[in-house]
């Protein structure tokens, strides 16, 4: 019997879409105003769920102060109020777009959680805009 429990958790955030080796112009041609040199911001939603069988001692899958505790340290102390392009070392040389940050936060997640679990991130970057990662 596999069973998913999930948490929410959020963070506010800055980044700017843009590749170094484009021009200006063809950074303004393909991701528009998400290319502002000012960055621009997003108060970003995540879900994250873990599915796995039911311990029979405790009754959980996993312990939810547990993957609290992973994603405030994995995720929300990283990310929060950070401007992901400058201050998130993962961003350096990657285009932090809705998909890539959604990728990176389950690589770092995916370290924390044992292997015998399926992991899924959900980032909403707008209300109507969200992003689904489940591993390769």
């Amino acid at each position: 019997m596999r069973v998913t429990i999930s948490r929410k958790a959020h963070f506010n955030a800055a980044h700017r879409l843009h590749r170094k080796d484009w021009s200006f112009e063809k950074n303004d041609a393909v991701f528009g105003k998400c290319n502002n040199p000012n960055f621009h911001g997003h108060n970003y939603g995540l879900t994250v769920s873990v599915t796995g069988k039911i311990d029979p001692e405790t009754g959980f899958v996993l312990d939810v102060k547990v993957l609290a505790d992973i994603i405030r340290e994995e995720v929300e102390i990283p990310f929060d109020h950070k401007n992901l392009n400058l201050d998130v070392p993962e961003f350096a040389d990657l285009n932090p777009t809705a998909e890539n940050i959604a990728v990176v936060i389950w690589n770092k997640i995916r370290q924390r959680i044992h292997a015998d679990f399926d992991l899924e991130v959900v980032l909403n970057e707008t209300e109507r805009n969200f992003v689904t990662y489940k591993g390769e």
